[in-house]
């Protein structure tokens, strides 16, 4: 991971949630919020739901892969937490980085950048 640091305080994990904005998602949900800082940082939690041990740390590794492949697209300055779904177990590591490479990230950018106001003409 290039520009990414692990969130790893409690704290962090729920202030996302708290005052995060959220994209949902088949697989997982993504808590995101736009910060100052020069690179991002990236949590993720995989619940008793999901499965037994095995499956919750399939769905962590997934997950990791998914978004180191699409890091470079993703806006720097952000706090995101991964949050997998029981779903995530049923698929390979390709389907969630090709969500995350298409609508995923654009989703993310239309929440965490200003619109430009370039669109339209008064």
């Amino acid at each position: 991971m290039e520009k990414t640091v692990i969130l790893n305080q409690n704290r962090d994990f729920l202030q996302l949630y708290q005052r995060g904005k959220k994209i949902a998602s088949p697989y997982v949900i993504i808590y995101l919020r736009k910060t100052r800082r020069k690179y991002n940082r990236l949590g993720i939690t995989v619940g008793k739901k999901v499965g037994c041990a095995v499956k919750r740390s399939r769905a962590r590794r997934i997950i990791r892969q998914a978004y180191r492949e699409t890091e470079h697209l993703m806006p720097v300055g952000v706090d995101m937490v991964i949050v997998a779904l029981p779903s995530i177990t049923g698929i390979r590591s390709t389907q969630l980085r090709d969500y995350l490479a298409g609508s995923g990230v654009r989703r993310i950018r239309k929440l965490v950048e200003p619109p430009s106001e370039g669109g339209k003409p008064k």
